[in-house]
């Protein structure tokens, strides 16, 4: 059945503009782009002409770097607790990562998980399997078999590569078959057991930092080996000042490679950890203010081309613990979008370009077609209103785990409804 939304600020990340405007959907796609007002709308079936009253239609989410508990870990994150908290968040495609207690590193796995994913969530659901058996840097997985199994991506998440031998032979493999792997950018030696970002900060609080100068040098030996081999590599964050000239040269130097930061990252700094709130603790750490606004800054230019929620649940236990010893992560598929918002109203991004960084670009790098708003695109569709203020409670979130760093924060940006393949999932206040 044909549906028109109507009376829409269209949200266009390729064309990077903003117009007022309206769509018409049909099949769970996108079928005419209109901005000239229409006269009638009588040819529409009754009930199917739904008026956005001047809101932004954008394409969804599409959410690269999410962390699902299952299998293993379900208490923690479900598909079905994921996909709805995405939903609310207007991400339309998780693209999940294989960090999970059963490592996502054969092909049998990867069924098992694609069709949990397809029965449970109403978004979409893609994965990305290790790069490594077990993530233990030792011996690469059989990628040519879980490409062919659905496998989106390849990467041992945090679980830095040390052996650059086995490395250099997964990219060399990695290049023949076309995929794309993602890294760590991270040097394990200098970040291992660090809480948080090194300086004056941390020895006044008395935690153990990492320099950024770990990032640096873990971008500067993955680079090397992504310019011996050829392959397609895509850094997960980057998160200082100092690795983004090595990444400029990278691209101006004709290399495949893309790199992504967290929501986090470009929202927060290392004053937020305050008096040792462990739900600031993330990985890597939250970095100088400086370091923030350098990062902001390279999302504004293109030269970062992905922002992504990098969802990591972690349950209370793991939490509630000096700040030292607590887990990493923060959830993020539901606040993604509200604090993302946070870089508009300050003017460092326009809408369209934030769009650009978390849809559009995402659904490139990985060959998928969602991420416009164009005739024969999926209609995977987010309507929200980025003026809207709320406070954050963090109960009221729909994922299992609830450590966000957001909780009792004023937020702006709430979305009012979200679409998969033409099909309404979520409605505000439902």
């Amino acid at each position: 059945m044909t549906t028109l939304l109507t009376n829409a600020r269209l949200i266009d990340p390729d064309a990077l503009t903003e117009t007022l405007g309206a769509l018409v959907v049909a099949d769970g796609k996108i079928t005419e782009v209109l901005t000239q007002p229409l006269e009638t709308t009588d040819v529409f079936p009754a009930g199917k002409v739904i008026d956005c009253k001047g809101k932004c239609l954008a394409p969804g989410i599409v959410d690269l770097g999410v962390k699902v508990g299952e299998p293993g870990e379900r208490h923690k994150e479900s598909f079905r607790s994921a996909g709805l908290a995405a939903a609310a968040g207007g991400v339309t495609t998780i693209i999940a990562r294989p960090d999970t207690a059963t490592c996502i590193d054969t092909p049998e796995t990867l069924e098992f998980v694609t069709r949990r994913a397809a029965e449970a969530s109403p978004v979409r659901i893609r994965h990305m399997a290790a790069l490594t058996k077990g993530r233990e840097g030792r011996e690469m997985t059989e990628i040519g078999f879980l490409i062919d199994a659905g496998a989106v991506a390849f990467t041992d998440c945090d679980h830095v590569v040390t052996d650059t031998r086995v490395l250099s032979r997964a990219l060399t493999y990695a290049k023949s078959l076309g995929a794309l792997v993602m890294g760590h950018p991270q040097e394990p030696g200098l970040s291992a057991g660090a809480a948080t970002t090194s300086g004056k900060f941390a020895s006044l609080r008395g935690l153990p930092g990492v320099s950024p100068m770990a990032e640096r040098i873990g971008f500067d030996r993955d680079m090397g080996l992504v310019e011996m081999t050829g392959a397609k590599y895509h850094f997960d964050q980057i998160t200082t000042a100092r690795a983004l000239p090595p990444l400029e040269r990278a691209k101006r130097h004709g290399f495949d490679v893309t790199a992504g930061t967290s929501i986090h990252h470009l929202t927060l700094n290392e004053f937020d950890v305050g008096d040792y709130r462990t739900f600031f603790k993330v990985k890597p750490p939250l970095r100088s203010e400086d370091d923030r606004l350098a990062v902001v800054e390279a999302v504004a230019s293109g030269l970062i081309d992905i922002i992504s929620s990098m969802h990591t649940p972690q349950d209370e236990e793991s939490k509630r613990l000096p700040f030292e010893d607590a887990a990493s992560g923060a959830v993020a598929l539901e606040t993604l979008l509200p604090a993302a918002m946070r870089l508009c109203h300050a003017g460092h991004l326009t809408l369209p370009q934030l769009f650009r960084a978390m849809a559009l670009n995402p659904a490139r790098r990985l060959g998928l077609p969602q991420g416009r708003l164009a005739v024969g695109a999926p209609a995977d569709l987010v309507l929200f209103d980025p003026d809207a203020p709320f406070l954050l409670d963090r109960s009221t979130l729909r994922s299992k785990s609830k450590n966000t760093p957001f909780d009792g924060q004023r937020m702006e940006g709430r979305v009012l409804g979200t679409w998969v393949a033409g099909k309404r999932i979520f409605t505000a206040g439902d």
